[in-house]
């Protein structure tokens, strides 16, 4: 049988059943490759500045595979620019302004990646001016921040905070627009390692895997000044509570570090974080040691890279640090890592709570030595509950983080 406009039923349905199968096909279509501005690698002297770059690279390697990635950093070092394109050769570098003009004119997506705050302001701003969406990823948030940057804040498509008390802040703020939650700071994810080098330091100072506790020291002010004397001023108030409370501080650990060898057997590894703290870790943490606990007492006396710390806090039964982003790295290997946290520091220490850590935090105020020894001996005693713990850890992290880079659309 033959319709009005000549088609036949069986041609008809021929025809619709191609045109449905055509829509099915187009929905199932994967969604089309974004170019990503990401603003991140804030600074060098620091091996968690430096991780939040390969850690969000990382994030966007894993949850949006098929996405061109440009990286907008900050001046980098000739070898943590070579640790970056080794691990991500893919990855386009804007460095100078007219690779990073060119860079934000074509991007679909300009993402501030994880920091202690809005290091990338100015670079959001223009993105905002410039049209284009974008969105900041794994950042603690100050109160003079949400009054100074509400309209870039709120002109977002997303804030993920990386603790829920910038989080809380933000709300609390009323800045209507963006997405929020919480996301955790993407050193969560790194993968970054240089097993070679960890594995020379083990045998250099008499480490075996598993069997060693690596500390990490912190003054209650970062002293830029020593480390950019160029173009930060010194600061005698601040260097002042440094000079009062940096012994105070440092003994908890270092009661921590004589129960530890004592109680377990095991050795102890000196390391740091910042540059700054290589020529700290023998007056702050070795040198007042007791005489029986030294010789199983290791110091690092130089300042090493990201994939080098990772490969040994990868090794090592626990991490006790001052700063944050030791932990951080530690749990993204599985080692279960201990956090001392100083009141000068900024919100971000609220992420360990945040992520099912509140055993392995301890505000220094409020803690005494022997708190810190009985965590850390109890961590020794009990290695595979608590690297269950640590894992635990980073699976809320990693599911944390994975939501907020599929949010970029």
């Amino acid at each position: 049988m033959t319709g009005d406009n000549g088609l036949t039923r069986r041609a008809f349905g021929a025809a619709a059943v191609a045109g449905l199968a055509g829509l099915v096909a187009r929905a199932d279509d994967p969604p089309k490759p974004r170019k990503i501005l990401l603003r991140s690698s804030w600074q060098t002297v620091n091996i968690g500045d430096i991780a939040h770059t390969p850690g969000m690279l990382a994030l966007l390697e894993k949850h949006r595979p098929r996405d061109e990635v440009t990286l907008w950093p900050s001046p980098l070092s000739p070898e943590v620019e070579k640790l970056l394109t080794t691990r991500f050769p893919k990855l386009t570098l804007a460095k100078t302004a007219a690779e990073q003009d060119a860079a934000l004119a074509a991007c679909d997506f300009f993402l501030h990646g994880s920091g202690p705050g809005l290091v990338g302001r100015r670079e959001a701003d223009r993105a905002r001016q410039a049209g284009k969406p974008y969105g900041f990823g794994g950042v603690t948030l100050s109160d003079a921040e949400l009054k100074a940057e509400r309209d870039l804040l709120a002109g977002a498509k997303f804030v993920f905070c990386r603790d829920t008390d910038s989080l809380n802040a933000l709300r609390k703020a009323g800045i209507k627009g963006p997405a929020t939650d919480f996301g955790p700071d993407a050193t969560f994810a790194l993968d970054l390692r240089d097993d070679v080098a960890a594995d020379r330091l083990l045998k250099e100072h008499k480490l075996e895997p598993g069997k060693f506790l690596c500390a990490v020291p912190r003054l209650r002010w970062t002293p830029y000044w020593e480390i950019h004397p160029e173009r930060v001023k010194p600061n005698p108030e601040r260097s002042a509570v440094n000079e009062a409370f940096a012994d105070r501080d440092h003994a908890k650990l270092r009661d921590g570090i004589a129960a530890w060898v004592r109680e377990t057997g095991m050795r102890v590894f000196l390391v740091p974080e910042m540059t700054y703290a290589v020529p700290r870790l023998r007056p702050l943490l070795y040198d007042p040691l007791p005489k029986d606990v030294k010789p199983h007492v290791a110091v690092l006396d130089r300042y090493w890279l990201t994939a080098e710390a990772a490969g040994v806090y990868a090794r090592a039964a626990a991490v006790a640090s001052f700063e944050m982003h030791s932990p951080i790295i530690a749990v993204a290997n599985g080692t279960p890592a201990v956090l001392l946290r100083q009141p000068t520091d900024t919100r971000k220490g609220q992420m360990w709570r945040d992520v099912g850590l509140t055993e392995w935090i301890f505000e220094i105020d409020d803690t005494t030595g022997k708190d810190v020894a009985g965590c850390l001996v109890k961590i020794g005693r009990d290695q595979p509950a608590a690297r269950k713990a640590a894992e635990v850890a980073r699976g809320v992290a990693r599911e944390k983080m994975a939501a907020m880079v599929k949010a970029v659309g």
